[in-house]
Formats: structure tokens, sequence, C-alpha cells
């Protein structure tokens, strides 16, 4: 891996990873009923964060991380026929799943409850989860120490942020999602 890889606008850059990982995100949306529909769009929208720390980290994942890890997989090429190729296809393989399957969850969970079937049984925060292992991927397979870089900060920027977006939910949830948050790891297979 080096810091500063060669950059190249070519068909076979990163930019291909995040595209196949917005259209594992958009398929299932496709499917969804109005109820779902207005469920998203009302998630998309931040949350009313009552602290402006809390308000700045988690824009700063959407307004500066996000953008620059797009904008700089552009010029990015993979290292295809590498190990390092193959071994970020496999983390993005599992991302782009992730993702898939949390929006799913999302798609079919009624309005006035908490979302925790599928994916969301394992972690509360499967989409987070995947934006981290999108990044760690192109990093991976691009053999970038700036995007692994990115995927870290992506996480810990999150695990910062998730706990005033707990509150909320459970504001809105009460007790149902005080028993999501007791039962079910914030991440993949780390407890509380």
């Amino acid at each position: 891996m080096s810091l500063t890889p060669a950059f190249d606008i070519g068909i076979w850059n990163a930019w291909v990873l995040w595209a196949l990982q917005m259209i594992s995100m958009i398929v299932p949306t496709l499917f969804m009923s109005d109820e779902a529909k207005s469920r998203a769009k009302r998630a998309a929208q931040f949350m009313p964060f009552s602290d402006m720390k809390t308000k700045i980290v988690a824009l700063s994942t959407h307004l500066v991380i996000m953008p620059f890890s797009i904008i700089y997989s552009i010029f990015l090429p993979l290292q295809l026929g590498a190990f390092w190729f193959y071994a970020g296809l496999a983390v993005f393989l599992a991302a782009a799943t992730l993702n898939f399957l949390a929006t799913k969850s999302f798609a079919d969970t009624p309005v006035d409850q908490p979302v925790t079937g599928g994916v969301y049984r394992i972690s509360r925060h499967p989409i987070y989860l995947s934006g981290f292992l999108l990044n760690l991927s192109i990093g991976i397979a691009c053999a970038s120490w700036v995007m692994v870089l990115c995927a870290i900060l992506w996480i810990a920027l999150w695990q910062m942020a998730v706990p005033a977006e707990e509150r909320l939910l459970i504001g809105q949830f009460g007790d149902a999602y005080r028993a999501y948050v007791t039962r079910t790891p914030r991440w993949i297979g780390i407890a509380k």
C-alpha cells in the first residue's frame, strides 16, 4: 500500500464500487410501500440532535468523508489482478450485502415500530457499518492508506454520534427500543 497511489481517471477505478454500493441501497427501495418510503424520507433527513457537537460529528461523515471518498475514488485505480484487489472485493461484497439487507429490513418494518428484524438482529447500525466496510474495501482494493483512514474516521465519528441517535430512538419507541438495545450489539459481534 502506498500513501499516494498513482492517480488515473478510468473505468476500472474505485468509483465503480461506490456506484455498486448505491445500487445495493436503491434496489430495495423500488419495492417499498408508500408508508415505508415516507419513513425512509424522514430517516434520510438528519435527526434533530440536541447538541451541536453531535450534529457536527454526524454531518462531517456525510458532508466531508463521504464526498471526499467519492471524489477521491474517481481518480483511484483498482489494483486489478493483485492480492489487494481480491481481498478488497471480498470486503466490498460483505458491505454491499449488508447494505442491501439493512435497506430491505428498513423497508419491511412498519413505520410505528423500530427496525429490529433481518440484519438488524445482529447489529443496531448495519448501514453505518456497511459505510465503514465500503471505505475499507476501497482502501484495500486500491492499496490506499488514505481510504483506509477514511474508513477509520467514518466509524470513529459514528461511534461518537450513535449514542445521541439511540437516545432519540428510545424517546420515539420507548421500551421496545430499550429492549432491542439490551439484546443487540451496536456493531456486529461487539457486545455492550
